[in-house]
């Protein structure tokens, strides 16, 4: 019998092990180039089941036997950065600069299909409470009929912000805007390959500096409903056979997506690291996790401001049960974050907004 419970023990021990390399191969997965392996690019997406299952080995080992508990102890030490970067715990500051930006970025999904509600917009009249200094929306668009929002309505609710740039990266693709309360000096469309989604670069005139922003809407995973129904009954359902062949579905979509994606951040990271201004931000719809080669890419030469300043998990895309932050503020080292939010008070995208108070060092 005692020969049985050592057995019994090696091989959870054992299991802990491959949980441990998978965790391990899942946190560093960003490493690879997405063109080259593309499916094993997309294991980032699993990053936070293996960590869920090494935390439960971790606590079962501290009631077994306390020291065999240092297996998953040295795999968490080694995923540091990534567990850190996936699920920050910070505390909200109530020290905050008196000078600061804050910034807002929304993927507004044309403004919940620019319908109006009583004559007014929820997502409009969010962003005109929102006491943002910087607004960065992402699908961006307006109607010529006065039953749904016109660039009027809009004008007319953000006319806090003298300063608006609307432009449309791609053909056929979606509208990136951006208003401020200060001066835009320029707008350019960063060129990459895409046929709906894109990226723009601005210069703005902060105070004494200059402030290179970029606003992203990254390639698109382009789930159909369908593809969206079978990851749901995956979640709700998780059989093997259904797992299986859903699976098989999704990651191909996923990984195709993925290598298109990382051609456009790979184009967003080459104009961050050639800006001619030390002070650089990058936010927007990054259509990515957080453990995943695009952010990894993009935030290079940047900090990451929910790992910097928030907390908890910072989900982002609110649809289909798909649990991740795939929108970002990135800021240069030169600026610090305070209380970056995920806002989950408005539902009227099938994304959150997420906005933070940015302060020079």
């Amino acid at each position: 019998m005692k020969h049985f419970g050592k057995l019994v023990i090696y091989l959870i021990l054992a299991a802990n092990a491959f949980f441990i390399g998978m965790l391990i191969l899942t946190a560093y997965s960003p490493y690879l180039h997405p063109k080259i392996h593309p499916l094993a690019s997309c294991l980032g997406l699993a990053f936070p089941i293996f960590l869920i299952v090494n935390l439960g080995f971790f606590i079962f080992w501290l009631l077994i036997n306390y020291r065999l508990a240092l297996l998953s102890f040295i795999g968490f030490l080694v995923c540091y950065s990534q567990i850190k970067t996936y699920i920050p715990i910070h505390l909200p500051s109530k020290d905050i600069p008196e000078e600061n930006i804050k910034l807002l970025s929304y993927n507004v999904m044309s403004f919940g299909m620019q319908r109006k509600k009583e004559g007014k917009n929820p997502i409009l009249t969010y962003l005109a409470n929102s006491e943002a200094d910087i607004l960065c929306l992402q699908e961006y668009s307006t109607s010529d009929d006065p039953k749904h929002l016109t660039e009027r309505d809009i004008k007319k609710a953000l006319k806090k912000y003298p300063y608006h740039s609307v432009r449309t990266p791609s053909k056929g693709g979606t509208q990136l805007a951006c208003f401020s309360k200060y001066p835009i000096l320029s707008a350019k469309v960063i060129e990459y390959q895409s046929e709906y989604n894109g990226s723009v670069m601005y210069e703005l005139k902060v105070k004494d500096d200059t402030i290179t922003l970029i606003n992203n809407h990254l390639e698109s995973n382009k789930l159909t409903k369908e593809d969206k129904g079978i990851y749901e009954d995956m979640i709700n359902d998780p059989n093997v056979k259904k797992v299986k062949s859903g699976m098989r579905q999704l990651v191909k979509k996923l990984a195709e997506a993925s290598a298109i994606r990382s051609s456009q951040a790979d184009s967003v990271a080459k104009v961050i690291a050639k800006s001619k201004h030390p002070l650089i931000i990058a936010c927007g719809d990054f259509n990515d996790a957080s453990i995943s080669y695009t952010h990894r890419v993009m935030s290079q030469h940047l900090n990451d401001a929910f790992t910097q300043s928030g907390r908890g998990l910072g989900i982002s895309y609110n649809q289909n049960k798909f649990y991740f932050r795939i929108d970002n503020i990135l800021m240069s080292p030169g600026l610090k974050a305070y209380n970056c939010t995920v806002d989950r008070s408005i539902k009227d995208s099938d994304h959150y907004p997420i906005w933070c108070y940015l302060s020079k060092q």
